[in-house]
């Protein structure tokens, strides 16, 4: 079996480097180009293994031999919006990945949701810890390798790089990840390795493409291997092309695509079948998304490539969808169902109690699903496309039974005028976001706020427990009301709460009010001794001098505060509460059990 160039993603935080990492590599200049610096759009380059060659020829000895893979196939992202459409059933397109990390910085929002990504899609990765040029009193060697570099350094500087990618390493730990210097791992299954780079000097790329080649000949090999017959593919982006009409930024992983083949792509309303008009692949060395000069048409591509595809009724192609290619001769249908199954199982229409969901493309749509399952979020519909009326009145039906899920999580997509006008009216939130983690984590806070806020209005409506004692010589008045001296031994007091006796359970009543120094209170708590009225128990029938008495907490409200809210309790009450549960199992067994 042939086998194929892996294709590779880069992903990582905001400005930690990407595009003027791959540009190192690329030599060509696209990062000075585009606005503000930072990737707008989606490419993919293709490094022949003549290139590679070129710029790991010095390493081949650590790989011991030859490259075997014909290249690399890198995808350029802007953060992982392509990694999560480079999408299909059971994982990803891309076989490995580089996680992008700033060496100052250590780890930043999107660099959690990266690796939540990648977890959720299995795709092994490296880590380029960038930057290591603006470490304080470092001397750039241009264009040199990372141990060389490295070498040359002073001794405080070489120690304030080593303790940066310790952090780093303490960070990947929690994440339940070993990772250690790439020139000092041993076993590359177990450890991730970090590759210290600076994309400015080209300082340590030799060596980031030597541990990404090798990883990928000694571990990917399987993965790699191509079938013949029809193109297997994803698409990373849907492109209006001036002269072209709509286009497909697709990445094919297996099989040939042909021009004039008939192929079956995922559809906002139903999948596409439509015949390719022409399919237009970027010279090596250049990208999809710039070329110095322009496209060139082909006849037909293998797998692992990335191509533009030109064909007819591409209206509502989604990116992140499954592309096929169907076999001459053979029955769309088949693949027409595969492609709706799958399509589907992401987006998702269910009755239950949870939020509504939309996303710009298929791949973040399954992403942020899959991050929000992971938060027991529930989800009730999740789909691509811009917030209408109908997803807020969805949200709204569910807020008057859950209020917490009544929301709509809006990721990259407009909320239309009359979807903001109906949110306003009926009370219904709507997060919307840029980045995903930003987009979850503001849903998820709100949620914990009001879950709390919730939870304390509950905690407030039930009755808490209270011991006191009667006091001898302090009974001003026998009957209707009974006034009397007691002394809160632990727990609190409040008017309307009922007591019983100790000694025999006997409900002697509901304390009217509470006095002290002369002064009615709403309240009163361990150590006050005051003054209570009562008017249905007569002193010296009812209830007597020295009678230790409990508040009358029902096993309602006991079971509320055992299960659910302990915590709010100080030690004192809840010492009071276990004493009177266990009293009052004395009559009725399991009581509040």
């Amino acid at each position: 079996m042939p086998i194929r160039q892996p294709i590779v993603c880069v992903l990582g935080h905001v400005d930690t480097g990407k595009t003027l990492l791959l540009d190192k590599i690329r030599r060509t200049s696209v990062q000075a180009r585009e606005a503000g610096g930072i990737t707008q759009h989606i490419g993919a380059s293709f490094f022949p293994v003549e290139t590679l060659k070129q710029l790991i020829g010095p390493f081949l000895s650590m790989l011991k031999g030859e490259i075997e893979i014909p290249g690399l196939l890198i995808v350029d992202t802007p953060g992982h919006e392509a990694f999560t459409n480079l999408r299909r059933r059971g994982g990803s397109v891309a076989d490995i990945a580089i996680l992008v990390v700033d060496i100052l910085k250590g780890f930043e929002a999107q660099t959690y949701e990266c690796i939540e990504i990648l977890k959720t899609r299995k795709t092994p990765f490296i880590v380029a810890v960038n930057k290591i040029d603006r470490i304080p009193g470092w001397k750039p060697q241009q264009v040199t390798s990372f141990l060389k570099a490295y070498a040359a350094q002073d001794p405080y500087v070489k120690e304030s790089l080593d303790n940066k990618l310790y952090e780093v390493m303490g960070n990947f730990s929690r994440e339940g990840f070993s990772t250690n210097r790439f020139d000092q791992i041993k076993d590359f299954t177990s450890t991730i390795a970090l590759v210290p780079t600076s994309a400015k000097t080209g300082e340590g790329v030799t060596e980031l493409l030597m541990v990404l080649v090798g990883l990928a000949q000694q571990y990917l090999k399987k993965r790699l291997q191509t079938t013949e017959g029809p193109a297997k593919g994803s698409v990373l982006e849907v492109k209006e092309e001036p002269g072209l009409g709509l286009t497909l930024n697709i990445v094919i992983y297996d099989g040939t695509l042909e021009k004039d083949d008939l192929i079956v792509v995922g559809g906002k309303e139903k999948p596409i079948v439509t015949h390719i008009r022409t399919i237009l692949v970027p010279k090596p060395l250049d990208e999809i998304r710039d070329p110095r000069d322009k496209f060139s048409a082909v006849n037909c591509v293998f797998a692992a490539a990335g191509v533009k595809v030109v064909a007819a009724d591409l209206e509502g192609a989604l990116a992140g969808a499954p592309l096929y290619a169907v076999p001459s001769g053979e029955d769309p249908e088949k693949y027409v169902k595969l492609v709706a199954e799958e399509i589907k199982k992401i987006r998702i229409t269910t009755n239950v109690k949870g939020i509504v969901l939309k996303a710009d493309t298929l791949g973040s749509l399954e992403a942020i699903a899959e991050i929000l399952k992971q938060n027991s979020v529930p989800v009730r519909i999740a789909d691509v496309g811009d917030v209408s009326k109908r997803d807020v009145v969805e949200a709204s039906v569910v807020k008057t039974h859950e209020p917490l899920f009544g929301a709509v999580l809006a990721f990259n997509v407009k909320v239309l005028p009359d979807a903001e006008e109906e949110a306003a009216n009926a009370g219904v939130q709507v997060f919307k976001d840029q980045i995903i983690y930003n987009l979850i984590d503001t849903y998820v806070d709100w949620l914990k706020s009001k879950r709390e806020a919730k939870s304390e209005q509950e905690f407030e409506k039930l009755v808490k427990p209270g011991k006191i004692v009667v006091m001898p010589g302090f009974v001003f008045r026998r009957a209707k009301p009974a006034i009397f001296g007691v002394e809160i031994l632990g727990g609190q007091l409040k008017p309307k709460y009922s007591l019983i006796r100790a000694e025999d359970g006997a409900d002697v009543g509901e304390v009217q009010q509470i006095q002290d120094k002369g002064k009615a209170i709403s309240e009163a708590k361990q150590g006050m001794q005051v003054a209570v009225s009562m008017d249905k128990p007569i002193v010296g029938r009812h209830v007597f001098e020295k009678d230790i008495l409990y508040v009358k907490v029902s096993e309602h409200d006991a079971k509320a505060l055992l299960a659910t809210h302990l915590e709010k309790l100080t030690a004192e009450q809840q010492e009071v509460l276990k004493e009177y549960a266990e009293q009052m199992r004395k009559k009725i067994p399991f009581w509040a059990a």
